[in-house]
């Protein structure tokens, strides 16, 4: 049986009767009595000392503090098998509810307060835990705060609402419409029902470009790593977009302080939530691996060099990660800069339009609480900021992530910024002078991440002109050796596996190499796709391994992938996979099969319809990158790219 806090139970409102009624259960040995009372505090006695009032045979009591907003049961250490009885205490009635053994099991004390999950089948599950003060109001843009405790039980049925973004689709695996606010910083557990021992912790950070996603996404679920038995899964929502990924410090003032890296933040407050609440879903705190995808995977790497998440987590996995796509101030501040611009006409277009339909109806026009079209100092910005709606916010955001790829090719605008405080140096930097956190590592790729990335999601540098211009930054005697790596250059497939390789490939293989001289390092490439894409010329694109890792073989995407063949490979290959996942969370080893990397060999695991080893797959491409790209072994890995795009 999972183990439980000592019974220490929040109030909760019931309608005076006149007298007050205290139910006193008998504790037999070996039960486990949980008792919940109901009642408003302000309709209680301002102390209730009772200790002196009851009989010895009685084995539970309830004690109220002198706040009269919280109750503690003390439990006499002799067992007396009484039965059941009333002691009348005062002039209102407090029902007390004895809860049955599947609430018991499932009814948990976390930072805050009780909650109740669910059991689905063979797993519990508890979620929408808040575990940070809701960011809204005066806390935009703010640090999370602690928790805000809540009274009585809170219902850990469902999710939380997802962060606020901007793009419309129906999430992965989650109901057409799901419910966004600034109030998102939410945690969900999953453990088997049968726990007998501590088990490791898997922790995932969803993906989506900092812009979009939750964890109401099937990867958030991940009910086929608890299922089996064999660890506890842990998902959560953080800010995205500019509420999470925009540096807008260079308005912070003393009366309306704004902070730096409020999604790295919040993924550091869910680590340390853990730590802290774990133990009591049957996990291991000091067993703690941090696993993502894409920008999940950003932020894994990204938390190895984040001196507040030391200690953490024990382990991190990193998938399709884009390792360097974290910027110094003097870029993400001129972003900031841009953004504040486009929210004022965003702003200003919006209240005249709203002004034009309140003349043509009649009604009073809209107040706006700043001047749009005027210049603003910083603290008049800090409003803007603070006070702008949701819809403004996202939408200049959204603008703002449009015009980027163009304006600055090779560069993403939501992302951590190294502020020399929070985040000290960018994580390659700290990962190659050893200031990182030395951890074993996974991190991989998939084998053509790019080739995904058209329409609305076109956010690498695949086109002529984005190639040109990475071309006119780079050394001019690296060029030939790149375009000897991918003949045909800037053509729609070259253009597509160059733009990957540069985002997540390449970058991956840096931290490696890297890395491998602290801590054990395993590296993979995901080659399998199903017929279908490899038809549509998708291949192993990125984001392809996720409905197999999570055995998420029936949704209409993955069904559909695999309608002309492959979705037994396809699922065995995620089945193996996973499994490398869990090993791995469980103490740290892999398959023998899968050698350790290490710069002599550049081992690599090639997860495809029979697994293979490769030595160092892909070396020309990676030598044309090392000429190409030298400033990502650098000190400041983005420091001297950006300098030359602004000249």
């Amino acid at each position: 049986m999972r183990a439980t806090h000592s019974p220490r139970h929040a109030l909760r409102r019931a309608r005076p009767v006149g007298v007050v009624a205290l139910l006193i259960y008998p504790r037999r040995t070996g039960d486990d009595v949980t008792v919940t009372i109901q009642a408003d505090p302000r309709e209680l006695p301002r102390r209730l000392a009772l200790e002196n009032a009851l009989d010895d045979d009685l084995e539970l009591f309830v004690l109220y503090d002198d706040s009269g907003c919280s109750a503690s049961a003390f439990r006499p250490t002799a067992s007396y098998p009484v039965p059941m009885r009333v002691l009348w205490v005062s002039e209102w009635e407090v029902p007390v509810r004895v809860l049955s053994g599947a609430e018991r099991e499932l009814r948990v004390r976390v930072t805050g307060g009780d909650v109740l999950g669910v059991r689905e089948g063979a797993i519990s599950a508890w979620r929408g835990i808040p575990y940070a003060a809701p960011p809204t109001g005066p806390r935009r843009f703010r640090a999370p705060g602690p928790v805000v405790p809540w009274v009585g039980t809170r219902d850990a049925s469902r999710f939380g609402s997802i962060a606020p973004q901007t793009l419309r689709r129906r999430l992965r695996g989650a109901p057409p419409e799901v419910a966004s606010d600034e109030d998102c910083l939410t945690v969900n557990v999953q453990s088997p029902s049968e726990v007998t021992t501590p088990l490791p912790v898997l922790v995932f950070i969803h993906g989506g470009g900092y812009s979009s996603g939750s964890s109401q996404e099937f990867s958030g679920r991940g009910e086929s790593f608890v299922t089996g038995g064999r660890a506890v899964y842990v998902s959560f929502n953080y800010r995205l977009g500019p509420f999470g990924y925009l540096d807008f410090s260079r308005y912070s003032t003393p009366e309306r302080p704004f902070e730096s890296n409020l999604g790295l933040r919040d993924q550091v407050a869910l680590l340390a939530w853990v730590r802290d609440n774990i133990e009591w879903f049957g996990g291991d705190p000091r067993n703690v691996t941090v696993f993502g995808e894409s920008a999940g995977g950003n932020a894994v790497i990204t938390l190895m060099a984040t001196p507040a998440a030391r200690g953490l987590f024990a382990r991190a996995i990193a998938q399709s990660a884009p390792p360097s796509a974290i910027y110094e101030r003097e870029l993400t501040s001129a972003w900031a800069g841009e953004f504040v611009d486009i929210l004022r006409r965003v702003t200003a277009s919006r209240v005249a339009d709203s002004r034009m339909g309140a003349a043509i109806a009649g009604a009073a026009p809209p107040r706006s609480p700043y001047s749009p079209y005027s210049p603003h100092p910083p603290e008049d910005i800090g409003v803007v900021l603070a006070e702008a709606d949701v819809s403004d916010l996202l939408a200049a955001g959204l603008e703002l992530q449009t015009r980027t790829p163009d304006a600055y090719p090779g560069r993403f605008c939501l992302a951590p910024v190294i502020d020399g405080d929070y985040l000290p140096r960018h994580p390659l930097a700290a990962i190659r002078e050893g200031h990182a956190h030395r951890v074993p590592l996974i991190i991989g790729t998939n084998d053509r991440e790019g080739s995904i990335f058209r329409g609305r999601v076109d956010i690498l540098p695949r086109s002529a002109a984005r190639i040109a211009a990475m071309f006119a930054t780079a050394p001019v005697w690296s060029h030939d050796r790149m375009r000897e790596a991918y003949p045909g250059l800037p053509s729609r497939r070259p253009a597509a596996d160059f733009s990957g390789d540069y985002g997540f490939w390449y970058p991956s293989v840096v931290v490696a190499d890297l890395h491998s001289t602290f801590a054990p390092v395993h590296v993979y490439r995901f080659d399998l796709a199903p017929r279908l894409l490899r038809l549509l010329g998708l291949d192993a694109t990125h984001g392809v391994e996720m409905f197999a890792l999570f055995d998420s073989l029936d949704m209409p995407i993955a069904r559909a992938m695999t309608s002309i063949g492959g979705r037994e490979e396809y699922s065995a290959a995620g089945e193996r996979m996973r499994g490398y996942w869990l090993g791995f969370a469980e103490d740290g080893g892999v398959a023998s099969s899968w050698p350790p990397y290490e710069t002599r060999s550049r081992a690599t695991l090639i997860i495809d319809v029979a697994d293979r080893v490769e030595n160092d797959p892909h070396r020309a491409r990676r030598r044309a990158w090392v000429l190409f790209l030298p400033e990502l072994l650098r000190r400041h890995p983005t420091q001297h790219r950006f300098s030359e795009a602004r000249n």
